[in-house]
């Protein structure tokens, strides 16, 4: 079980969140959703074990995960295999170049293999960080926003790619797209400041097509809840 109870004080010495609880679905996908600013990445970096420039005031037990950040923090000087394979180089182990190479033609960017960060759109920048982020195959996979540069066609695309190279592992979305968490989400919740409130969420473990009812339904469901927040 992965779970999150807590609060969170900021360097000023004001609250972020109090008495937030989070569980994260073993296996599964559960997707965070809230305005700016509420702490959605801050309960991330929590869970990644990062530091959050505030005082926790609970114990939260992490493993090691992959963590990919809004940002695409791709080394400048690598080019985008370079880039895919930088874990098991830190790490001092020999890199899987092959699948690197089926990674990289998985989101697309098998002519761009050998271009640098410089070289690149921010939409192909964000798919070689998530080619990165599968490459390291940790049970935990932590994303924060990781399709939001990405065009309609290419978000579906990579959301399905996702879905598909994560199975079985236990992922936490972090997203401003109530239709993004209700294709996947496994749980679903919202964080306000009052907390973190849960949301219905698909049943089954297939990913929703973005056109069927039960897509539409809970994104609806998200929406209502989001805007009553920002009211």
């Amino acid at each position: 079980m992965i779970k999150l109870t807590g609060s969170l004080k900021t360097g000023n010495n004001t609250w972020l969140f109090k008495d937030a609880e989070l569980e994260l679905v073993a296996g599964g996908w559960t997707c965070l959703l809230g305005s700016s600013g509420v702490g959605k990445t801050t309960i991330l970096r929590l869970f990644a074990g990062l530091d959050t420039h505030g005082t926790f005031t609970d114990e939260l037990k992490t493993r090691n995960c992959s963590y990919m950040a809004q940002q695409d923090l791709l080394m400048p000087w690598l080019d985008v295999l370079g880039n895919v394979l930088l874990g098991a180089k830190l790490r001092g182990e020999t890199p899987d170049i092959k699948r690197g190479h089926q990674l990289i033609e998985r989101v697309g960017l098998s002519d761009h293999a050998s271009k640098y960060p410089r070289q690149l759109s921010g939409g192909m920048r964000q798919r070689a960080a998530l080619a990165r982020t599968l490459m390291e195959d940790q049970d935990l996979v932590l994303l924060d926003e990781p399709f939001s540069a990405l065009d309609a066609k290419k978000r579906a695309d990579m959301q399905e790619l996702a879905h598909e190279l994560l199975s079985g592992k236990t992922v936490m979305l972090v997203t401003h797209d109530p239709a993004e968490a209700a294709r996947l989400g496994d749980k679903n919740a919202v964080m306000d400041t009052t907390g973190i409130h849960e949301m219905p969420a698909k049943k089954g473990a297939s990913i929703l097509a973005p056109e069927a009812s039960e897509t539409l339904k809970l994104q609806a469901g998200l929406l209502v809840k989001l805007r009553k927040d920002a009211a």
